[in-house]
């Protein structure tokens, strides 16, 4: 069931893809001694994907908005962890990291405007064609 959820919700598939490649980017820099970076690039990177997760089970619009706006914030905070490890001469390449970031960031953008614009009623419904 889960696996299912994850392949048919975009928003989920791409943050999962993320965090898979920030791991691998952090074992890296781990690999590198680049500890403090990398823990808190991980801690960010994972969380835009948890928040996510979890707006799935919210209890209310307000509530779904709420999940998805922390996701939106862990993701700009990537962001700086990210242009950190671009602008500096001695982290690995990680222009692969940032596209797939802005990515996920339009994605975010794109359902938060689209559930701030929609009534409750119609918000609902749109989930479901009759």
């Amino acid at each position: 069931m889960q696996k299912e959820l994850i392949d048919s919700n975009p928003i989920l598939k791409k943050t999962i893809e993320f965090s898979l490649m920030i791991i691998e980017y952090c074992e890296l820099l781990d690999v590198n001694k680049k500890y403090i970076i990398s823990k808190q690039l991980l801690r960010s990177a994972t969380s835009i994907g948890a928040n996510a997760m979890e707006s799935q089970n919210a209890e209310s619009k307000a509530d779904f908005i709420h999940k998805l706006k922390i996701a939106a914030k862990e993701a700009d905070e990537v962001q700086y962890w990210l242009t950190l490890c671009e602008y500096s001469n001695t982290y690995p390449d990680c222009a692969h990291l940032y596209l797939k970031l802005t990515e996920i960031q339009k994605i975010l953008n794109s359902i938060l405007g689209t559930a701030k614009r929609k009534t409750p009623i119609s918000f609902f419904l749109s989930y479901f064609i009759f």
